[in-house]
């Protein structure tokens, strides 16, 4: 195996180190590598071998997760680009964000309806396709990796908002 252990999930895949990528090669490039890598392909070699190619498997799991979500993937590249999220101890964002929040907040409590759910939702799915927008030219246009990692925070709360909608709406459904 000629895979380089501190090579970049990036290198790893053969892929440009930017946010914007193409689902299909990155798909085509991971089948690629577990071909490459199963440890199956090692069972003739011995135990180190299969082991060796064990780590790789999980290495190249783990790689092909961050690049296919997007959230991971523009975390991982604020932090390679010196501008770590540090979501759990920074928690900074514009004002207008945080009227937005409590605005979604609000609207969440009063709900009672399936629709009025179902059209918070649409608004935070909007939201989500904003900022992810947002970060694509923060980080491939701008390269501005510290107010991208500032919208990749928001971009976390928006999906956790759209989750706790989401189970409000499979609570009604019950």
């Amino acid at each position: 195996m000629a895979l380089n252990l501190q090579a970049s999930d990036f290198e790893l895949f053969g892929l440009p180190e930017q946010f914007a990528l193409d689902p299909r090669a990155l798909d085509a490039q991971w089948k690629a590598l577990q071909r490459e890598t199963h440890p199956d392909k090692f069972a003739a070699q011995g135990a180190v071998a299969q082991r060796l190619a064990m780590q790789w498997s999980v290495r190249v799991n783990e790689a092909y997760q961050r690049l296919k979500n997007p959230t991971q993937r523009a975390a991982y590249l604020c932090e390679r680009r010196g501008a770590p999220v540090n979501a759990e101890r920074n928690t900074a964002m514009p004002p207008a964000f945080l009227v937005q929040q409590m605005e979604w907040r609000e609207e969440l409590e009063e709900s009672t309806g399936e629709n009025e759910l179902e059209a918070l939702l649409d608004r935070t799915r909007g939201a989500r396709r904003d900022t992810l927008t947002r970060i694509a030219s923060l980080l491939d246009e701008q390269s501005d990796a510290a107010a991208a990692a500032t919208q990749v925070r928001a971009l976390m709360f928006v999906e956790r908002f759209a989750a706790e909608v989401e189970q409000r709406l499979d609570q009604l459904g019950q």
